[in-house]
C-alpha cells in the first residue's frame, strides 16, 4: 500500500511558506522536497514487473530470429579468426629408414626427439568462416639417436665418415645428438564437434630445418666416478634438411609425423641413404 500526503496539507504547507519569511519558507522548501522523492520511490516499488513466459521451444525461438538484421556485421559462431597449431612443445621417437647396411642400427625407445615451437603464425583462407588455413612458425628440434654402447663415428679429412669402436666399461652409453632450426608450411583443416569450440583438426605440409650444432657423447664410469666423451662435429651431416610434416589432434590431444625427404648424410660421408622418420604426441600445446 502506498502512503499519500493528503492535498489540504500540502496547501497549507505551499500557503504558509508563501506568508513566512524567506528561512522559514526554505526550511519547508527542503521538507517539501524529501516527501516528493521518497512518494516517487514508493510508488515506483509498488509497480510489478510484467514477466511473460514462454511455453515454446527456445531452440525454434532462436532459429526464427534474424542475427543480421539485429548486428550491422552479423552475428555467427565463426568469426573468430583462424587459430593453428603448432606451437607447444613435442615429444618424438627417431626411426632411420635405410634400405643399405652401413650406419649402426638405433635404439627406437631411447632415441628421441624434442620440439620446441616457440613461434606460430596463422593465416585463414576463408570468408566468413574459420575452419582452413595456413599455419606456419619456427622451432628448434632437438634429436638423438642412441646408438650401440661401444659405437662412435669419426670424419676423416675426405669427409668419409667411419665407425669406431671405444670401450671404457661394460655399462657405457653412447648418443648421436644434433639440433636444427626448423620451419614448417602446413595447410590444416579444423572439424568441428558438438561445439565449435572443439574441433577435430589435420594439417599436412613440408618443412626445412637448418644445422646449429651435432655431437657424439660416450658416457661410462672410471674408478666409480661418472665421467663423459663428447666431440662435436659436423659429421658430414647435411646442413639443409627438408621433408613432409602431418599433424592431428583433438583439443589437447595431438600427434604428428615427420618423414626426411633429404638423406641425413653428405655423399662424400660414404653412408647409404638415411631419411629419418619421427613420430609422437604434443605434451604441451601453446
Amino acid at each position: 500500500m502506498v502512503s499519500v500526503i493528503p492535498k489540504p496539507y500540502l496547501k497549507t504547507m505551499i500557503k504558509s511558506c508563501i506568508k513566512a519569511s524567506p528561512l522559514h519558507c526554505h526550511k519547508q522548501k527542503i521538507i517539501l522536497g524529501i516527501l516528493f522523492i521518497w512518494i516517487s520511490q514508493t510508488l515506483s516499488a509498488q509497480i510489478p514487473d510484467s514477466i511473460r513466459i514462454s511455453d515454446k521451444n527456445p531452440e525454434k525461438l532462436l532459429k526464427n530470429i534474424h542475427f543480421k538484421e539485429i548486428v550491422q556485421d552479423g552475428f555467427n559462431l565463426w568469426q573468430d579468426d583462424f587459430t593453428g597449431h603448432f606451437a607447444g612443445i613435442d615429444l618424438g621417437f627417431n626411426i632411420l629408414n635405410k634400405k643399405e647396411p652401413g650406419f649402426p642400427e638405433s635404439d627406437i625407445l631411447r632415441s628421441n626427439s624434442l620440439y620446441i615451437n616457440f613461434i606460430q603464425q596463422s593465416i585463414g583462407i576463408q570468408r566468413s568462416r574459420n575452419t582452413i588455413g595456413i599455419v606456419t612458425g619456427m622451432g628448434l628440434h632437438m634429436k638423438s639417436y642412441r646408438l650401440d654402447k661401444n659405437t662412435t663415428l669419426q670424419k676423416e679429412s675426405s669427409g668419409l665418415i667411419t665407425l669406431q669402436s671405444l670401450f671404457f666399461d661394460s655399462n657405457q652409453k653412447s648418443k648421436f645428438s644434433m639440433v636444427y632450426a626448423t620451419v614448417p608450411l602446413l595447410i590444416e583443416f579444423q572439424i568441428p564437434v558438438n561445439h565449435y569450440a572443439n574441433r577435430i583438426y589435420l594439417s599436412a605440409g613440408t618443412f626445412a630445418g637448418y644445422r646449429i650444432s651435432s655431437h657424439i657423447k660416450i658416457k661410462y664410469r672410471l674408478d666409480r666416478k661418472r665421467e663423459k666423451l663428447k666431440t662435436p662435429g659436423d659429421f658430414s651431416l647435411n646442413d639443409f634438411r627438408y621433408g613432409l610434416m602431418a599433424r592431428a589432434g583433438y583439443r589437447r590431444f595431438q600427434v604428428f609425423c615427420n618423414y626426411d625427404l633429404q638423406s641425413m648424410f653428405k655423399e662424400e660421408a660414404g653412408m647409404p641413404p638415411i631419411h629419418p622418420i619421427t613420430f609422437g604426441i604434443t605434451l604441451l600445446s601453446l
